[in-house]
């Protein structure tokens, strides 16, 4: 199993290694200069077009349920545990780079919203599948259909394997472990190990559940996570800001940490060119994965937005990678620093939701127990939506690789619900890695589709924007 791990160890620091994360970057860099910075200059308008539908539009789905299931997936773990294991290994400087590979990540999901919708394909009875594989094969040609395949089942699998289902389930059965039974007092034994009571129910629970909601399909996907994503990045929001607020003396000298350590000032000389890349490798990969732009999963869920224009349905799907990591990221990141959970975290060599954990129940001191309980029930819901959202992605990935195949989707759907069930009965680090390699290997077909249809892009954002401001497209 050692030898396994270590394996799969390689493959993933080889897969997210510097060439990727400059593929990303400099993709998100090479759209927006060609974009005019465009996700900056059309944010107020993107919000606004985010909680207005658009009138005699064709789709499954309003803009904001499709953005809520984008962001179902993408508000998760990463904003509670990745936040805090970029930090730990990376240092402080870590967040500063997470927020600059967000700002230029908003242009790479604008630029995915808006091919998922133009490419998208109508499979009848109001049904429309799109995203990567719909964009390869038809924006750069049937002959590339095989990177389209490659694509989807990459998507597949992370979702089956990895992160759509074992690392999001254990996460809640942690976090549930962690809260009502800490000491491992009440055990029963499974497949020969030894798991606590807690942990048992967990996993019925969540399986429960998200078999009542996937069996639905889209519309109760989209549905469920209209009301929990909204609800709950707000209620997690305020609590970091109520947190921030009691440490606000801490604040100038944090905001000084995170510069100093985003560029490696405060390492020794010969150290600072390494400390400041590992802060900028650690913001970057760990931003990626909580928003996931350059990845390829949210115009899955784009393609289904009740819109006639790419355009506005682009501007809409940015306003994800604002939210989940500009915000969101940002009130987790600044939160674990406020409070001294950083330094905690470096002495006792805390991990993951350890850090944040220590981060809110040092932050709340007022209110005893209220801390760990809101982050608990913070990550669970949070957990909970991402492994509908990535139950979404993959069975459209897979309706895709099957050409509509719909039998295929129910068995599937068994098997998502399946491996939910046995998530926390299993040995979770490894499937954290395989699920990051998949997610890095479903961002290169992607990435070089976004590269090769930059023009398409350029063209139809101008086209949209001359429209607009000649009265051709009735904005409300």
């Amino acid at each position: 199993m050692g030898s396994i791990t270590a394996i799969l160890k390689t493959v993933d620091d080889f897969v997210w290694g510097v060439p990727l994360i400059v593929l990303i970057m400099g993709t998100g860099i090479y759209l927006t200069v060609r974009l005019g910075i465009l996700q900056f200059r059309k944010l107020g308008k993107a919000f606004k077009y985010m909680v207005k539908n658009e009138e005699g539009a064709e789709g499954e789905v309003s803009s904001f349920g499709a953005l809520c299931t984008a962001m179902a997936a993408t508000i998760g773990t990463g904003n509670i545990v990745g936040v805090a294991t970029a930090i730990v290994t990376g240092g402080p400087g870590a967040l500063f780079w997470m927020v600059i590979a967000a700002c230029f990540g908003m242009a790479t999901k604008y630029s995915e919203g808006l091919l998922a919708v133009k490419f998208r394909g109508d499979r009848g009875n109001g049904r429309f599948l799109g995203g990567p594989f719909y964009y390869i094969e038809k924006g750069m040609g049937k002959n590339w259909r095989w990177l389209g395949k490659l694509f989807a089942v990459f998507a597949v699998c992370a979702g089956l394997m990895g992160i759509g289902t074992i690392t999001q389930v254990n996460g809640i059965a942690s976090a549930t472990e962690g809260f009502f039974d800490p000491g491992r007092e009440n055990t029963v034994t499974v497949f020969g190990m030894e798991y606590t009571v807690t942990t048992v129910v967990t996993a019925f629970v969540v399986a429960f559940f998200t078999a009542l909601v996937v069996i639905g399909g889209l519309k109760r996907i989209a549905s469920v996570s209209s009301i929990i994503v909204p609800f709950m990045a707000i209620a997690y929001v305020a609590v970091c800001i109520s947190i921030i607020i009691y440490h606000i003396d801490a604040i100038p000298g944090v905001i000084a940490e995170v510069v100093q350590g985003a560029f490696g000032l405060r390492a020794a000389a010969g150290g600072a060119l390494g400390s400041m890349m590992m802060a900028m490798q650690m913001g970057v990969a760990r931003g990626i994965f909580s928003n996931e732009a350059g990845l390829g999963s949210a115009p899955i869920a784009a393609a289904a937005a009740r819109t006639n224009e790419p355009v506005r349905q682009g501007l809409v799907s940015m306003t994800g990678t604002f939210v989940d990591t500009i915000v969101v990221c940002t009130m987790t990141g600044l939160t674990i620093l406020v409070t001294g959970a950083y330094d905690v975290a470096v002495e006792k060599n805390l991990e993951g939701v350890e850090v944040t954990s220590q981060a809110f129940t040092a932050g709340l001191p007022w209110a005893d127990g209220v801390g760990p309980a809101v982050l608990m029930t913070a990550l669970a819901f949070f957990a909970f939506t991402t492994i509908l959202g990535w139950d979404y992605y993959s069975e459209r990935c897979l309706e895709y690789l099957s050409g509509g195949n719909m039998t295929a989707v129910k068995v599937f759907r068994w098997l998502y619900i399946l491996a939910v069930l046995i998530g926390p009965f299993m040995t979770v680090s490894a499937v954290w890695t395989i699920a990051d390699i998949f997610n890095g290997l479903m961002a290169i077909p992607n990435l070089i589709a976004l590269l090769t249809l930059s023009g398409i892009i350029a063209y139809e954002t101008k086209s949209y924007f001359r429209r607009l401001d000649s009265g051709k497209i009735k904005e409300w």
